[in-house]
């Protein structure tokens, strides 16, 4: 299989008004800044879009703005998950619908299904859709681990044709492309540069919602001019943004950043409340370290 999606793809945050509501122009100008910069991919509706916190006829309207948006300048990918099978074949077919590329899939959350289960699930939902399935490895979130056995028999599945391994064990890249060959490409979920070296050929990232160009640029030293020694000084450069956004805070911090930024998109949705006032220094200290305070942009 050759691979269709490479690069660094930003797991986007969702942009809502004042009010709270979505706000499909807010949503729209950063789509763009976000492809302007230099951005290889987006994904809508994954975790720090607050995909839990929207209601069906919302995440159909964020979709399609996306996409809309895109116009087919990078690839789009939904997400689509969901607890119960047919939910997530009813989001797949929205994607399909908005005009997507493909869907980031990650695993009944709730009910901690067994190999046999996750296997029918994603078996069910690939026969469903002719879109290409990036399943999603999480499982501090999703309370199911991925591991390579399982992937290399999901990879089975025809259309099962991605992962995104977001484990801090960066040999789970290693011994995926290792048991799977072609039949599985890799993208990295924390761990993005040390993920291209160890063989993904992408990186699904939350810092990159504020560092685009530079978490880009990340993946074109590392995987494509194999330039190491660049890469690696990109890295430390935004490293501080990668670990700030890298744990509670990935959705509040990355929209207090952009905010300051002058790319408002709202507050988060409760029950998340927004970055609280004794951690906003953290967030400048943060943002200085990358540049990305406006004072020092002007």
């Amino acid at each position: 299989m050759t691979a269709k999606f490479r690069g660094t793809y930003s797991v986007m945050v969702t942009a809502y008004d004042d009010a709270g509501a979505f706000d499909p122009g807010a949503m729209a100008r950063y789509t763009n800044w976000q492809i302007e910069e230099g951005i290889h991919g987006l994904m809508p509706l994954g975790s720090t879009g607050e995909f839990l916190s929207l209601t069906t006829k919302e995440r159909e309207a964020v979709a399609r703005c996306v996409v809309d948006t895109t116009a087919g300048r990078v690839p789009v990918l939904i997400g689509a998950g969901a607890e119960r099978t047919e939910d997530v074949i009813e989001n797949c077919r929205m994607a399909a619908d908005v005009g997507a590329q493909g869907m980031l899939i990650i695993p009944p959350f709730y009910s901690t299904p067994t190999e046999d289960e996750l296997y029918r699930h994603y078996e069910r939902i690939a026969a469903s859709t002719n879109l290409p399935i990036m399943i999603y490895n999480n499982p501090a979130t999703s309370n199911v681990d991925l591991t390579p056995p399982i992937v290399a028999r999901l990879s089975e599945i025809d259309g099962v044709d991605y992962i995104k391994e977001s484990t801090m064990d960066v040999t789970r890249v290693r011994d995926i492309i290792d048991m799977c060959g072609d039949r599985m490409t890799v993208f990295g979920g924390i761990m993005g540069f040390e993920s291209f070296v160890n063989g993904a050929v992408g990186w699904v990232a939350v810092a990159s919602n504020v560092l685009p160009k530079q978490c880009a640029d990340l993946f074109t030293l590392t995987a494509d001019k194999q330039d190491y020694d660049a890469a690696r000084a990109l890295y430390h450069e935004i490293l501080p943004m990668i670990r700030l956004v890298g744990g509670h805070r990935y959705v509040s911090a990355t929209k207090a950043a952009l905010k300051l930024m002058g790319m408002d998109t709202g507050n988060p949705r409760a029950p998340r409340l927004p970055l609280p006032a004794s951690e906003m220094p953290i967030l400048h200290d943060a943002m200085r370290a990358v540049g990305l305070m406006q004072e020092e942009r002007a």
